[in-house]
């Protein structure tokens, strides 16, 4: 049975789309729905998904998890929508992932902590075992970086990304010489700047979302220390840069499936066809609002591949697909996208991408 009776009554496919529009997260929004909407163009163009047009249901994901997911499952118990999709932070996906689970697919853009395994939930994002830890080991070859402290907020992404950087640095002989958490919406991360400082630390791992990896690069820049340690994150990205300033980005270093800098003939298309439909002035193209596209993208291509919008039917399409989308060649590993991962430096407000690392 597919995942709820109006399939049967309407004439389009309704998707919701969780993306934050205010916070320190709401700097990321424009960027999120501009791709989505790029993404649904191109669906619609042609024949729709199963015949149907498809439509955009916003939701703002900046809420309290709670009540976003019970937006979610108000949408679905009244059958106006198909499908969960969107960027937004992992409580908020633990949260929907209640409501959705057997009942209706959610497709889930961001990078993530990993092991993920809710019915009916596919994630397209990087996770810490193939993008922040193999980054955090090129920092050492390239740069010798080998005294870490992870700066990140309080919840559950930057608790167990920092976890995983805190074993792999202990493996390698070399633990990490602090971590420290803040609450979303910090504004003075001095103490943590001191800690930098007295540790004696030659990189920080920086996870901080939005708005508050703004603050701190901001203030770490006015110490001096920006250009005498650096730092990596996997979630920085070209708003982040610009709201930073050109002041703020030099010994930024950032990991990621995509960039807009991508000199790739799939990356360089979709950067074409994002501008021509926007202009020169649209939201920056990053890797945040890529993964809106990419999920839709996902959940087109195994709707499609499955002719149904059934969840057991699309978990039996997930196996062995492989597709071209614009972070390249991707394949799907269980509910999880397998993909390369990119480093970038922060070169004033752009990016430059350094290196490739192919995924295992």
């Amino acid at each position: 049975m597919e995942g709820n009776s109006a399939d049967f009554l309407r004439d389009t496919v309704d998707i919701a789309l969780v993306v934050p529009f205010s916070g320190p997260a709401g700097i990321y929004g424009p960027s999120c729905e501009s791709c989505a909407e790029l993404a649904i163009a191109d669906i619609n163009a042609g024949p729709g998904l199963l015949g149907r047009q498809v439509r955009l249901v916003p939701v703002d994901g900046s809420r309290a998890p709670a009540e976003v997911a019970a937006e979610i499952a108000a949408l679905i118990n009244l059958g106006v929508i198909d499908a969960v999709t969107g960027w937004h932070i992992s409580p908020v996906r633990k949260a929907i992932a209640r409501v959705t689970a057997n009942r209706v697919p959610y497709v889930y853009g961001p990078l993530y902590e990993g092991g993920e395994r809710t019915p009916g939930l596919f994630l397209t994002g990087e996770t810490p075992s193939g993008q922040l830890l193999p980054a955090m080991d090129w920092m050492k070859s390239e740069y010798g970086i080998d005294r870490w402290v992870v700066i990140g907020n309080d919840y559950v992404w930057p608790r167990e990304t920092g976890s995983a950087a805190r074993m792999h640095a202990r493996a390698n002989g070399q633990p990490l010489v602090g971590e420290m958490y803040f609450p979303l919406g910090t504004d003075d991360f001095s103490t943590a700047i001191r800690h930098v400082e007295r540790s004696e630390a030659t990189g920080v791992l920086l996870l901080l979302v939005g708005g508050d990896g703004v603050t701190f690069n901001r203030q770490f820049a006015a110490t001096g220390l920006g250009a005498a340690v650096p730092r990596l994150s996997p979630h920085v990205e070209e708003n982040m840069l610009m709201a930073s300033g050109v002041e703020s980005t030099q010994g930024l270093f950032a990991s990621a499936g995509y960039f807009e800098a991508l000199n790739t003939t799939a990356s360089m298309d979709f950067a074409r066809h994002y501008y021509s439909r926007f202009g020169p002035a649209a939201p920056a193209l990053n890797s945040i609002g890529e993964s809106c596209y990419e999920a839709l993208t996902l959940f087109v291509t195994l709707v499609s591949r499955a002719g149904s919008l059934d969840i057991v039917a699309m978990t039996g399409a997930a196996a062995d697909l492989t597709y071209t989308s614009p972070r390249g060649d991707v394949r799907m590993c269980g509910n999880q996208m397998s993909q390369d991962i990119y480093i970038a430096e922060a070169m004033g407000l752009d990016f430059e991408v350094r290196d490739r690392i192919f995924a295992a």
